[in-house]
């Protein structure tokens, strides 16, 4: 994992970590923050197949396909 977070982390991430559930101990959550929609949207562009070997062997190990969820600052507050 830590090589996949050396890889989001050159991707643009500034902020990158696994989480445990703890009410279910098999779940993990890949967390990371990046500056902007358009600099996420990036990282798909650089993806390498160095990069995409990595995220392979991490889904590898998955029972389920991931559910992915994108979250944005809501500056209004409301």
């Amino acid at each position: 994992m830590e090589r996949y977070g050396r890889v989001r982390r050159r991707d643009g991430a500034s902020r990158w970590g696994i989480f445990r559930d703890v009410e279910q101990s098999d779940r993990y959550v890949e967390s990371f923050l990046v500056t902007s929609w358009a600099e996420r949207l990036r990282q798909h562009e650089r993806l390498t197949r160095a990069d995409s070997a990595i995220e392979q062997e991490v889904r590898s190990h998955a029972q389920e396909d991931p559910i992915v969820r994108h979250l944005i600052y809501d500056e209004s507050g409301d």
